[in-house]
């Protein structure tokens, strides 16, 4: 089945829907739409405070055997399907995978976490993160492609996709505006229409226009309005505007707070537990606060929606073999490393210190930093998968002992660095955040979810602690030619020691096959591949100051690089950017329009003597707009692989309806007919960046 299909597909099943439908009584209809589980249960797992984990089982809701309603068995997860116990793939945190710029790739996790989930006991998969962070400091930044409306719309686009190629569910997620953690359950984000609309919705859009067969609300209010009671996101724009043919629920336990207003909403199915819906929700229908209709159409979109994927995921399983039923881990193993080595991100290389050549004789490396040594995947919040194993960077670069003799230190004492930094070759100082100190906000208290004991955004700024600070400061006494593997979600600024090293990699939270992606890059088996999914400001304050313990925020339009461009201010790496061990030559650069698209082409060519990858971006700008816009914006973009002497021309295009702009006046996209200016490049760096020739 083309996945571009799914809503077609789903709609046949409306009559056979609606006969079901039909056979209910009122309670049935509202039993399809509230959660099955036990509220004290999933509160207490999400607290870690019972034995077992969040999500170990897919929770239920609804389903009527007598009636042939499946239930929706829901199982949750952004890098990896959360159930079970040391048994599920731990790919790459979403940013690390937006960092691939790869969509391709990432319709196959899709795949794989989809095949998964069917092993677990599942049929909707609750992963597909596109929220943009407002600002690189949300705890939660690691769950998201990127900063990007582009990259977040055609990353969870070709995630959707392949998810859902599996007969599984794709569930996007938070419906809308979440960026920032700590004040989540009780903030209220404001922002214009245009901002609205063009900066935090349109990759929310192109899940949709994917197939996606369910959407998640968020805690956040939205104008002072909860988003799982928000008629104008739920009803009017999601489900009228972009006709979206699924079901909406909430985000789990405290993400609706009033019956009434959450069905009148445009809520379908409260999760994971019945607090608002069930009696509640028979007494306000039978009180008359709550029309009939909107249970019926609730629940029609439950069963269209549950049929529709039962009879693709049956599908599937009859084209397998009695061999190949269960997932294949190995495969699975391997695209988690394909993922971490296309992730990861070379910043700086001076005097070409990576990849270490271990051909030049037995040579010794002092790896400093107690992150090395940490099975360090990432949050452990609602995204914690339980993986069968972590390879951690030390483990990763041991796999290389017989070739180099590895002294590890976890860096407590300056005056051991400067010893161990003086004596080695090469110098490794691992740095970075692990779950204490950014991720999901997981509460400490059982009655109120605000209360953070872990995760949570950095309130402390970008900036790397102390205690990798004194290692670097250490080790750049006695030498300038250390390499920093940075660990994190997103955004890490470095103006405290970026001159004083000679090489950066970003290494993102890099799953569980992550040790040895390091390894190979640091040796040259692998090529890096990665591509910022964010900038990297000279200095925090060139980014948007943030109040993370509020009741009231104001989103601007412009943020991240767009906002660093528009008050000319130089960011230290740009979005985008990423070193290569070979070199890459950008040439002959064109740009047309062709009935409702506009297009570049570009002839790239690797004239280095490695193979490797990379990303060729299409900016827009338009200068002649009637309104203000940013001076150029990501509008498509290709991941190229070339050998050594090869070349390849590649085309890159956008819709025009992808260049509109909001008109608030009217309420309406507006197309214009003016000349666009189009740039292409490698970054987003306006210095590199070469304005293609129109034609």
């Amino acid at each position: 089945m083309k996945t571009t299909d799914w809503q077609t597909y789903r709609l046949s099943y409306t009559e056979s829907a609606q006969k079901i439908l039909d056979t209910l009584t009122l309670d049935e209809k509202i039993f399809l739409m509230s959660g099955s589980e036990s509220k004290k249960g999933v509160r207490g797992a999400i607290q870690d405070k019972t034995n077992t984990h969040y999500n170990e089982k897919p929770y239920r809701a609804g389903g009527i055997e007598e009636k042939n309603i499946p239930p929706m068995l829901f199982a949750d997860g952004t890098r990896g399907v959360v159930c079970g116990r040391e048994k599920y793939t731990c790919f790459p945190v979403t940013s690390m995978r937006g960092a691939s710029f790869h969509p391709e790739l990432e319709r196959q996790v899709g795949n794989a976490v989809a095949e998964e989930v069917l092993d677990a006991g599942g049929n909707l998969f609750g992963g597909v993160c596109v929220n943009l962070p407002y600002h690189p400091g949300w705890g939660r930044a690691q769950e998201t492609y990127g900063e990007d409306p582009c990259l977040l719309g055609k990353m969870g686009a070709a995630f959707v996709r392949g998810i859902q190629e599996k007969g599984v569910v794709a569930c996007v997620k938070h419906f809308a505006f979440n960026s920032m953690e700590n004040s989540r359950f009780k903030v209220s984000v404001q922002c214009s229409k245009r901002t609205e609309r063009e900066v935090f919705l349109p990759h929310f859009k192109k899940c949709i226009e994917a197939g996606a067969g369910a959407v998640m609300s968020a805690y956040n209010s939205y104008d002072g309005i909860p988003c799982g009671h928000h008629d104008y996101l739920l009803d009017q724009v999601l489900k009228k505007e972009w006709k979206f043919d699924g079901f909406v629920m909430n985000d789990f336990l405290w993400g609706i707070k009033d019956t009434v207003e959450a069905v009148n909403g445009g809520m379908d199915m409260e999760m994971p537990a019945t607090q608002f819906f069930g009696e509640k929700l028979l007494s306000a229908v039978r009180a008359g606060m709550v029309e009939e209709r909107r249970i019926e159409e609730a629940a029609l979109r439950i069963i269209r929606t549950l049929l529709a994927h039962r009879d693709r995921i049956h599908e599937e399983m009859a084209r397998k073999t009695a061999e190949d039923v269960e997932p294949d881990w190995k495969r699975h193993a391997s695209l988690a490393l394909q993922c971490a080595r296309e992730g990861i991100t070379l910043l700086k290389n001076e005097g070409h210190i990576l990849p270490i050549d271990l051909k030049e004789g037995r040579i010794k490396i002092a790896i400093l930093g107690c992150l090395a040594d940490k099975e360090n995947i990432g949050d452990r919040g609602s995204s914690r998968v339980y993986a069968p194993y972590v390879v951690t960077l030390l483990q990763g670069l041991a796999a290389y002992r017989s070739q180099a003799d590895l002294i590890y230190y976890s860096g407590e004492k300056a005056s051991h660095c400067r010893r161990l930094a003086k004596e080695a070759d090469y110098v490794i100082i691992v740095a970075g955040n692990d779950y204490s100190d950014e991720g999901e906000c997981v509460a400490n208290d059982r009655e109120d979810p605000a209360v953070k004991e872990i995760g949570g955004d950095r309130i402390h700024g970008l900036g790397l602690k102390e205690r990798d600070l004194s290692v670097i400061r250490a080790v750049a006494e006695v030498r300038k030619d250390a390499v920093v593997a940075l660990i994190g979600g997103s955004t890490i600024t470095m103006d405290e020691w970026h001159d004083s090293v000679g090489a950066i990699l970003f290494l993102y939270y890099p799953g569980m096959e992550g040790g040895n992606a390091f390894a190979e890059v640091l040796f040259g088996k692998t090529n890096p591949g990665g591509k910022l999914p964010f900038v990297i400001p000279e200095k925090e304050s060139d980014l948007p100051k943030m109040n993370w313990d509020t009741e009231k925020i104001t989103y601007q339009y412009c943020h991240g690089y767009t906002l660093l461009e528009e008050e000319n201010k130089k960011p230290l790496y740009p979005f985008g950017f990423g070193l290569s061990y070979t070199r890459f030559h950008v040439g002959q650069i064109k740009s047309w329009q062709e009935e409702q698209r506009l297009c570049a082409s570009a002839v790239i060519e690797n004239t280095g003597d490695r193979e490797g990858s990379e990303v060729l971006q299409m900016y827009v700008g338009a200068e002649k707009s009637a309104v203000k816009r940013p001076k150029y914006i990501l509008k498509d973009f290709q991941k190229v692989f070339l050998k050594p002497g090869q070349r390849e021309k590649v085309v890159l295009s956008c819709s025009l309806e992808d260049l509109a702009y909001y008109d608030e006046n009217t309420g309406k996209f507006v197309v214009e007919q003016i000349p666009y200016d189009v740039y292409v490049g490698t970054s987003s760096d306006k210095e590199k960046l070469q304005k293609a020739e129109a034609e």
